[in-house]
This record gives C-alpha cells, sequence and structure tokens, in this order.
C-alpha cells in the first residue's frame, strides 16, 4: 500500500511531501487506536527516523560538506553561497537543514512516546526500541549542535500534533544540548544489542552509540572520556564488537547488493531500485561520463587534497622533485609541462606538445594508494557508464589554453568536466564504474553504504584523544594501524620524515591523515572548526585549478564558526536568537 502524506517537521516548518510504504510512516502521525500494538508496528515507526536521517539536508548530502573545507571545490547544491561567505539567514540550505534535522528529532520522539506506553509488547523489546530512537535523536542534536550551536530542545514529552502552534522554546545553551545527547547515548550503550540480526544490519547498535558518544567527547575535548569509549569498540573491553579495518580499502566505498563490512560502524543504507532507495553520490561527484552523462561533478579533490598523498615510501610528494621549478612557476609555466593537444574533432591526441604523460601519470600513481583509489588522476583511466555502455573513459583534460584542438567528449573516450571552465581532477571514490555488473537500476539513485561512522575514523579520533592526552606512543599506534591498511609506512619506523617527536608534530600527522583517509566522507568542515583552525586555513583561500588557476576564493570569518539561525524560525518564535556575526 502506497499513500501520500504531509509531515509535519517540529516547529511547525514548511511542509514536506512524500511517497512512502507503510514501514516508513512518520511515528506522530500513526494512530494509538489502529497502531502502535505489536513488534511490526515499533520496527514500521522506526524505519520513519532512518528514512528522516537519510534525506539529503539531514545526513544524506555529507559527502558534500568537505567542498566547505580545503580538501574539495564545489560550484553548486548544497553550498555555493556559504563556501564564499554570501550566505544569510534566509539561505535555502540552512533552513532545510534545521528543518529535516528536526524532522528526525520528531520521529525519535514519536517512537519514544508510543513505545513508552505500549501494554502488548515484553519490556526488554520496547526498551531496545527506545534506546534505538534515543540514539538517532542523539545524532540529529548532534549535528544541530555542531552547525548551530545551543538550539531549542524538545522530547517525547512535546506532542507535535497537539503543541505544534505553541511551540515557542528558547535556546537551550549548547551545554545543555551535548548533556541531553550523552544522555540518550548513555541509554543507547546500556540497552542497545552489540549487533541485529541478518535482515535488520545497518540499525544501531551498542557499538555504534559507544563510537557516537565517544565522538561528542571528543568534540568537547574530554579526551579521557573520549579514550575510554574508543577504547570499548576498538579493544572489545567489555564485549566482542567485531570491528575490523576492511582489507580492500577501495572496496569499503561500493558496498553493494549484499557486500558488507566489519569496519561500518554506522551507516547508511542504499540498495538498487527506485527513488529514495539509494543516494546521489553519483550524480554529484561523478563526472560527465558517469550514469549516462547526467552527472555534472558539483563536488571535485582539490589540489590542496591531492598534494597531501605522499609517496609510497611516506615522503612529502614535491612537484619539484618531477619537473623542477614547477611549484614556483606560473600558470604557463605549468601548462608547458602538462598540456597535450587533442585534434580539431576531439576523437584523438594530436600532439603531446611538451607532456611526458607518462611521467605525469606516474606522479600521481606512484603516491599512497589511497589517491588512486578516491581520485581520478591525470592520464588514468575509469569505467564510464554512456548511452548503456560501459566504456574505459581516458582523463585527458590537460590542454593548452591558446590551442586546445578538439573538446574531449565520452563518445570519444574522454573525460570532461561539466564545469567547462574548470580543469580539475574527479571524484573515483563513491562513484560508481560501469552498471555494478547490471545492479545499477535507478541511475540517480548509488546503492552504495555510505557510513557516518567507520572504524578508521575512531582509531584516528583514538589517535587525537592519546595524543592531546599526552600519550604520544599509543597516539602512533593507532594511526599506523590505519597507514599499514593500504601499505604506508608507520610513523617513527625508520625514514627522517617519518619521525614524530612530539604532541605538536602529531597534531599534524593526525590532521593530515583524516584528510587522505577520510577524504569525501563529510568530516573535514566540522574537523577544522573544532580545531579551532578554520579561519586560518580557509580565509581568503583559492581554489585552485591543475595549472594553478583560482577558480574561486573561500570565504571564512568568526561568524562561520556556526550558522545563523534561519530567519524563519525567528519570525515564528520570538523568543530565538541568533548566533553571533548575524
Amino acid at each position: 500500500m502506497k499513500t501520500k502524506k504531509y509531515i509535519l517537521t517540529l516547529l511547525a516548518s514548511t511542509l514536506l511531501t512524500g511517497c512512502f510504504e507503510l514501514d516508513l510512516y512518520p511515528p506522530d502521525q500513526l494512530s494509538s487506536s489502529t497502531f502502535w500494538k505489536t513488534e511490526t508496528h515499533i520496527k514500521q515507526g522506526m524505519m520513519g527516523i532512518y528514512n528522516a536521517i537519510k534525506q539529503q539536508y539531514a545526513f544524506g548530502f555529507d559527502y558534500m560538506f568537505d567542498y566547505l573545507g580545503e580538501t574539495a571545490y564545489g560550484y553548486d547544491v548544497p553550498f555555493p553561497a556559504i563556501m564564499i561567505g554570501t550566505y544569510t539567514s534566509t539561505d535555502g540550505t540552512v533552513q532545510a537543514y534545521w528543518q529535516y534535522l528536526y524532522e528526525g528529532v520528531q520521529r525519535a520522539n514519536g517512537v519514544i512516546a508510543n513505545v513508552t506506553k505500549m501494554e502488548t509488547v515484553d519490556e526488554t523489546v520496547k526498551g531496545k526500541a527506545i534506546a534505538e530512537a534515543k540514539f538517532l535523536r542523539a545524532l540529529c542534536y548532534f549535528r544541530l549542535l555542531d552547525l548551530f550551536g545551543g538550539v531549542p530542545y524538545y522530547d517525547e514529552k512535546t506532542d507535535v500534533n497537539i503543541e505544534f502552534a505553541t511551540m515557542k522554546e528558547p535556546r537551550s545553551s549548547a551545554e545543555d544540548i551535548r548533556k541531553h545527547i550523552i544522555e540518550d547515548l548513555t541509554a543507547a550503550v546500556e540497552k542497545l544489542d552489540v549487533a541485529w540480526p541478518a535482515g535488520d544490519y545497518g540499525r544501531a547498535t551498542k557499538g555504534a552509540a559507544y563510537a557516537l558518544r565517544g565522538k561528542v567527547y571528543l568534540y568537547n575535548k574530554e579526551w579521557d572520556k573520549a579514550i575510554a569509549d574508543f577504547e570499548e569498540i576498538v579493544y572489545n573491553r567489555s564485549n566482542n564488537y567485531g570491528y575490523a579495518l576492511h582489507l580492500n580499502y577501495a572496496e569499503l566505498f561500493e558496498l553493494y547488493n549484499g557486500k558488507k563490512s566489519n569496519e561500518m560502524i554506522f551507516a547508511l543504507q542504499s540498495v538498487a531500485g527506485g527513488e529514495n532507495y539509494g543516494m546521489t553520490m553519483g550524480t554529484y561527484l561523478g563526472n560527465k561520463s558517469t550514469l549516462r552523462n547526467i552527472s555534472s561533478n558539483n563536488c571535485v579533490p582539490s589540489e590542496d587534497l591531492i598534494a597531501m598523498y605522499e609517496n609510497q615510501d611516506g615522503k612529502p610528494f614535491d612537484w619539484n622533485d618531477v619537473f623542477p621549478g614547477f611549484n614556483e612557476g606560473d600558470e604557463a609555466f605549468k601548462r608547458n609541462y602538462l598540456c597535450i593537444k587533442l585534434n580539431p574533432g576531439g576523437a584523438g591526441i594530436e600532439s603531446l606538445l611538451n607532456a611526458d604523460t607518462a611521467k605525469i601519470a606516474d606522479a600521481y600513481r606512484n603516491r599512497d594508494p589511497r589517491l588512486a583509489i578516491s581520485v581520478i588522476t591525470p592520464f588514468s583511466t575509469y569505467l564510464g557508464t554512456t548511452t548503456g555502455s560501459v566504456p574505459e573513459m581516458k582523463m585527458f583534460v590537460l590542454f593548452n589554453s591558446e590551442n586546445n584542438g578538439g573538446t574531449p567528449m565520452e563518445s570519444n573516450g574522454y573525460i570532461r568536466n561539466a564545469n567547462s571552465s574548470w580543469n580539475t581532477c574527479f571524484w573515483r571514490k563513491f562513484v560508481p564504474t560501469g552498471n555494478l555488473d547490471g545492479y545499477l537500476h535507478e541511475y540517480t539513485q548509488t546503492p552504495f553504504e555510505f557510513p557516518l561512522i567507520r572504524l578508521g575514523d575512531v582509531l584516528l579520533m583514538l589517535s587525537e584523544a592519546y595524543n592531546e592526552a599526552g600519550m604520544l606512543d599509543k597516539a602512533v599506534t593507532e594511526l599506523n594501524k590505519v597507514r599499514a591498511r593500504v601499505n604506508m609506512p608507520g610513523l617513527n619506523s625508520g625514514a627522517e620524515w617519518l619521525t614524530v617527536n612530539s604532541k605538536g608534530e602529531m597534531t599534524e600527522r593526525i590532521r593530515k591523515e583524516r584528510a587522505v583517509e577520510l577524504a569525501i566522507e563529510g568530516h573535514r568542515f566540522a574537523d577544522l572548526r573544532r580545531w579551532g583552525i578554520a579561519k586560518q586555513v580557509l580565509s581568503g583561500r583559492p581554489a585552485l585549478g591543475i595549472y594553478g588557476q583560482t577558480q574561486y576564493v573561500h570565504s571564512f570569518t568568526d561568524r562561520d564558526m556556526l550558522w545563523p539561525i534561519p530567519a524563519v524560525e525567528i519570525e515564528r518564535n520570538d523568543a530565538l536568537t541568533t548566533n553571533p556575526g548575524w
């Protein structure tokens, strides 16, 4: 049975419409006289929360957050005004995140309130369901806290159906919101199981609750508490959680059609099929050879990120080692080394000009393996999908501006940029190749599992907490586990350039390791802000193309540490105040 429902968001936000199966109904819209009677009803209500957090402006666009940092560029949906500092409190993206995250809160509150009153279900089942909903509520409030600071707090005692017109609470302090988040996650730690049956794979677990609580503590610089929570699941202190780094780093980002990984701690689930079954990574991260030409590469990897990937021996990469004087050269100098020329019809290479294509390709290929896995680099190939075929595409986008030759086109086996004024590399990570052996049915819906928390991230957070707590050796150990997975040499393993002697040196290592390990997973913008270096890193920073040409300039001021409270919410609730600088 399908039906169209109008979903009231918390705080009487604008109405959202959508077509959902029964098991995705918002919990507050279900009558207790006909629903909330069985365990099946509990699961159906719970799926409504999972559906809410998967929406793009809740957590479904997380991969795009990187272009608010320095590791990616973007030119369109969802953050163009934010990255250049022209957004205001009326910005649609700011408003959407407020609305959709509170939608997740509302649905969680509905489950908690209704399950609490159920009389026909075992208390243990009820307790676990309430704990699961509290985990998801904490997840939403943690994102609200990170983006907006203190926000109005509503829990299950608020009946949206009755009170939505009068819900005008002032903002709680950031400390109070964090306290509520910790309380919810502590309840989840106590009641959730270590694992779900196979048919419920992907739902919140005890390990996910520990990991998220540790992250909340880390963000608040409570190092000892963060260490305790992370150690619990890394070292199986109380239970055998079974988490392990996925041996194949590339496969970790293309889990589909039943493929699973013990590295995933909490992830958004996707399957092939119709609308809202998958995610939109292919559309926004893919290039014009992806998904039958509908992809728009709204987000691309930055040259800053690419420069962070070390040589295979762990030594920092330096273009001057490849072409002497390259770093100091201007755009024309760099084009002279990198440009090729297509023939007038764009069907083939007319001339390599001065480019040593093998040397250029090796400069990218002979690096940390995560570079080639995450990024489509110059003179590499990519298995595209156009007009029903699965051709191998070549990245020949480095053209001489004065004598380009033909235009690179998919029909000729070349990758081109959807933004014709840009010369950049492209994402390979999370981007479908071919038609996924026939599994890719809806070309706007990528059926990959998307990690919100995975073990690689937890190990680096544990390393950071150890380092901040003065335990350098332990910090090195955890970070080296992440490097070892891709056969990169460990810190303090022999070569001079791998030596780390101090907390400050380790801090820089952790920050770079998080950039390359977690590229396009959406952590960088939050990382820069919580480290207190966002203004230093982003203010006036140019987004550079392959030749060093400026595509645009980042803007970041003190006010951007938090987004403004949406103007429409302040209009509806005169008890609200906005953030400093807005």
